[in-house]
């Protein structure tokens, strides 16, 4: 079964007497473990599907499913726990809290859950992330110590603390140079391969696109191309 469907899903929004039509039609499937990159121009209707997926937007008429699940009669509080436990969420302004440290930013989401987890066994597992984003040498130091690319790699951190079975990624690399980009892309591939988790990108980045072992290319709402390809292989660059 498709960890994310989306059947004949359509989003219009009002804009004074006349309606601006988001995504028209679209139908598409991912599956568990995909590598995706939704791609297109701005207004091409890309971070609206985002925000679709992620329960932060609801569809006009149509229907999301997230691992089976209609999200459209879900409660509010069904689909805060759904965004919580099971999507993850990584942003182009990267969303850090400046009076955190690293550990204290990736920590942070598990707080806010209904049952926190041991603290050793919490400390270990962000410290785990930590590593794998290699950021260790940087764990007690906050936002404003960093580069753009680390903050995005605390970012990612942050984004995988709830174990996730989805991460969404809108324009992660739009505020980043090209080769800190390239270096954040390589690993969040790292990251899909060794921990299986879905990563779903709203990008018009060439690089992400080329990495993407399954491409769906939007323009005005619509799908243009559907493309599934063989993964392409990624090592994770320490430097950025």
């Amino acid at each position: 079964m498709s960890i994310v469907q989306l059947e004949e899903v359509h989003k219009v929004y009002p804009l004074g007497q006349t309606e601006v039509r988001a995504v028209n039609g679209v139908s598409f499937a991912i599956e568990r473990g995909d590598f995706i990159s939704i791609a297109g121009p701005s207004g091409s209707g890309k971070s609206t599907i985002l925000n679709l997926i992620g329960c932060i937007d609801t569809p006009t008429s149509g229907v999301v499913r997230i691992d089976g699940t209609p999200t459209g009669g879900l409660s509010d509080r069904a689909i805060t726990t759904l965004r919580h436990e099971f999507i993850g969420f990584i942003f182009q302004s990267f969303n850090l809290v400046p009076v955190l440290n690293v550990f204290e930013n990736v920590e942070f989401p598990l707080l806010l859950g209904k049952q926190a987890a041991p603290k050793r066994e919490r400390q270990e597992y962000v410290d785990f992330l930590i590593e794998e984003v290699g950021l260790t040498r940087w764990r007690d130091h906050r936002p404003g110590e960093l580069s753009g690319g680390q903050r995005q790699r605390v970012a990612i951190a942050r984004s995988l603390v709830t174990k996730p079975q989805i991460v969404l990624a809108d324009e992660p690399t739009a505020n980043l140079d090209s080769k800190t980009g390239e270096a954040i892309i390589e690993l969040m591939k790292k990251i899909n391969r060794d921990l299986e988790t879905t990563f779903i990108f709203s990008t018009h980045d060439p690089s992400i696109v080329g990495i993407a072992d399954h491409v769906i290319r939007l323009l005005d709402g619509r799908i243009i191309e559907n493309v599934r390809k063989e993964p392409v292989a990624a090592s994770l660059n320490e430097e950025a």
